[in-house]
């Protein structure tokens, strides 16, 4: 019998999903590694890649329970984690919320996944800010969904309008992400934008999920406001975790709590239950620490404040780009990362992932192009505030240097 020598396809369901982040580039980093290059990897944000540690409590707080997390636990997660969730979402103001309204999971990437299949039929409509956390229309489009995308431009700091927001909206569509505080763009929401969006979701039947993984990492003035407090009438999801602001993204660990118009949603959060049980449980030894961490001491308060490192980090990266010839950046507000604009008046040809290409190749610095967070700013990119300060400093430096070079050459070769 001759062999079958057909290529095996893949699904068709991965014709629209992309996640950049990880892709080619991050390939090729790895690439140059394995050959000895030392690189500079600002792609991802990575606490513990930049010396960042857990607080010891929660590491304690898993050894000391690792007796009891052998066996699997209920589908939800264990209660202790829960109702941790349970009394930060009290603590700040929403109160028709018990434990069983809350999920744990492998991280927020499962979480989102899971509600996403859950809500979605074949056709609906999800919307999503662009640029987005890429996670968010993969998801989307591998439950059947489709992405629409509404526009967070640089004029008004990367907060959506409201009104552009409100016209997007048509029978097909059943909800709407928000990202606050934001990746990639570091913008924080305030509470008249964040009062529009609840108010399109109430208006319009929709379910709010909100993305608030970096809901303790603010800079200076900026005031992070949970869209749970200002959407009563709607279901709204609210997902965070450890990954971010307790520096543990190895743990895998994170929490969807629903709040909101939960007399309405009995059927769906059944099917949220019956998926998570499908999956069996998520990492048990990291949910013992989840107790710890949410009552704990917050040190991430002292990291954003001025002296602290990610302050001192963003600092070094603001003024890194202000003293540029070809950069331009709205200072993130929030999260660990910024997005970056090349000047087109200063490279009107520029691309940004033939840019991130050569700049990994030539300056061994990895970053994210623009484009590969579902936009049209293909004159950005995404780095990662972690590092040290004069780390950054040397790596704005090489960028520098690297459109310095792009800018002397002629202009029949960059159109090449």
């Amino acid at each position: 019998m001759t062999p079958n020598t057909k290529d095996i396809k893949t699904s068709n369901a991965l014709k629209g999903v992309r996640y950049e982040i990880r892709g080619n580039l991050a390939k090729r980093a790895l690439q140059l590694e394995r050959q000895g290059y030392e690189i500079l990897s600002l792609n991802i944000g990575n606490p513990g890649l930049f010396g960042f540690r857990a607080p010891e409590t929660m590491r304690l707080a898993m050894i000391e329970n690792l007796n009891s997390s052998e066996a699997y636990c209920g589908q939800k997660g264990i209660f202790p984690a829960r109702e941790a969730v349970v009394m930060q979402q009290q603590e700040r103001g929403i109160m028709d919320i018990t434990s069983d309204e809350v999920f744990i999971g492998n991280g927020v990437s499962e979480l989102i996944d899971l509600t996403l299949r859950a809500l979605l039929n074949p056709g609906d409509e999800v919307l999503i800010p662009s640029p987005d956390y890429p996670l968010w229309t993969a998801s989307t489009v591998l439950n059947g969904g489709k992405a629409v995308y509404y526009p967070c431009v640089q004029s008004r700091g990367y907060m959506p309008d409201p009104d552009q927001v409100r016209r997007l909206v048509n029978k097909n569509t059943r909800a709407i992400v928000i990202i606050n505080p934001n990746n990639p763009t570091g913008s924080v929401y305030n509470r008249e934008c964040l009062l529009g969006l609840a108010k399109i979701a109430e208006d319009n039947d929709l379910v709010v999920l909100s993305d608030e993984i970096y809901d303790q990492m603010v800079y200076e003035e900026a005031e992070f406001i949970p869209m749970a407090t200002l959407c009563k009438n709607a279901l709204c999801a609210t997902y965070s975790g450890l990954s971010k602001v307790y520096r543990a993204c190895g743990y895998r660990v994170g929490w969807v709590a629903f709040s909101g118009a939960l007399k309405r949603s009995s059927e769906f959060l059944q099917a949220m239950d019956l998926l998570a049980a499908l999956r069996l449980c998520s990492n048990v030894p990291g949910q013992w620490a989840v107790q710890t961490a949410l009552g704990g001491f917050q040190s991430i308060g002292e990291l954003c404040s001025p002296g602290g490192r990610l302050y001192e980090s963003r600092k070094a990266v603001t003024e890194s780009v202000r003293d540029s010839r070809y950069l331009s950046l709205v200072a993130p507000r929030g999260s660990m990362y910024a997005f970056i604009g090349v000047k087109t008046e200063q490279l009107p040809y520029f691309d940004d992932d033939s840019f991130a290409l050569e700049l990994l190749e030539e300056k061994h610095v990895l970053v994210a192009p623009g484009s590969s967070f579902n936009t049209d700013y293909n004159s950005h990119f995404r780095i990662t505030i972690l590092p040290d300060k004069d780390i950054l400093r040397d790596a704005l430096k090489r960028i520098e240097d690297m459109l310095i070079k792009i800018s002397e050459r002629p202009l029949n070769l960059e159109t090449e």
